[in-house]
């Protein structure tokens, strides 16, 4: 198990270190939600709904809305600026009986383990809540959402387990209620007796999950009789947070309305000085005959790169946005 909390229990002097550890786990099979004709992951994408821009995780913040409609923005930053003193420690507020907590304000349940040379307090607190017969009242700060909570022992390990607030707890509001419903006296005696027939100790070992058990049953049966197919993979979509800068070089082109630009392999190497030289003497003899200046050609050709270049790192910086348009002429190679 990985520890999701790192802090301190504090009653009255004392502070024992302890690591918080989740005690449940799910064992639901889950599924994916697939495009049904290929098989395809369904995405989601988070689109802001005033302009349709998509966002990364660090353009995202909360925001809270009035009942006037007017709304607040809160940031990291702003979360960071409250007086949270339970985000590193649990605080025992009192110690109750157990049967005076109603089962539901309960809500998650996690482990503690001791920190680092907190063993001796950390048993010295375990037993003497067992000698009590009682449990703590405590509260603690995860994800920034402080709680109440219980602590208690559980085979030997103390469990804390998070509660609602008081105000969280809905009350029911049914018409039965205020009605006067007759029950026969031998309907109750009736109920009652099934009641003491089928009473006995609580083996939570003794109970399955039958609709889990069918699920796995399902789908051992389509995996044996071969109806399964292999995961697609999935297309680029062209995102990513690395782009190098030949690739942004060519989206600039090709969104500028130019030619597509060949693409290099990174591993191939490029083509000789010699092979290059030979290949451009007889365009060099045809612009010297047709009274052309090789030397501004040249000059010009030199300068479209820096301009490529210039577009393609705006187009690296903001991988999401549309590149710059730029003109981009063949890269001038130098010749022997």
């Amino acid at each position: 198990m990985r520890s999701i909390w790192r802090g301190a229990v504090s009653f009255g002097l004392v502070s024992i270190a302890v690591k918080l550890y989740s005690a449940t786990e799910d064992h639901d099979i889950r599924f994916h939600q697939v495009h049904k004709a290929d098989g395809g992951r369904v995405k989601y994408r988070r689109v802001c709904s005033v302009d349709g821009e998509e966002l990364e995780y660090g353009d995202i913040a909360k925001g809270y809305e009035l009942p006037d409609g007017q709304l607040v923005v809160l940031t990291d930053a702003d979360f960071d600026e409250l007086p949270l003193v339970t985000t590193r420690e649990i605080e025992v507020l009192q110690f109750v009986d157990q049967e005076q907590i109603d089962p539901i304000h309960f809500e998650k349940t996690y482990y503690l383990e001791p920190d680092g040379v907190a063993t001796r307090p950390y048993v010295l607190l375990r037993t003497a809540l067992e000698n009590a017969g009682q449990v703590a009242i405590t509260k603690i700060a995860i994800r920034q959402r402080e709680s109440l909570a219980a602590l208690r022992v559980r085979e030997g390990v103390l469990v804390l387990h998070t509660m609602r607030w008081p105000d969280e707890i809905r009350r029911p509001s049914f018409g039965f209620l205020d009605e006067e419903v007759p029950v026969r006296p031998q309907e109750l005696a009736m109920a009652e007796s099934l009641i003491s027939t089928m009473a006995g100790d609580f083996d939570p070992a003794q109970f399955t999950d039958d609709y889990r058990e069918a699920m796995t049953a399902l789908l051992e049966a389509k995996q044996s009789g071969g109806d399964v197919q292999p995961a697609p993979e999935a297309a680029d979509d062209g995102g990513g947070a690395v782009v190098d800068l030949m690739s942004a070089l060519r989206r600039s082109v090709e969104r500028a309305g130019g030619a597509p630009v060949p693409s290099q392999d990174a591993d191939e190497e490029p083509a000789p000085a010699e092979e290059e030289t030979t290949a451009r003497k007889p365009a060099k003899k045809a612009a010297a005959a047709e009274g052309k200046a090789p030397a501004k050609k040249a000059a010009a050709k030199k300068a479209a790169p820096k301009k490529a270049a210039a577009a393609g790192d705006d187009a690296a910086a903001d991988d999401d946005a549309p590149a710059k348009p730029a003109k981009r002429a063949p890269r001038a190679r130098k010749t022997a």
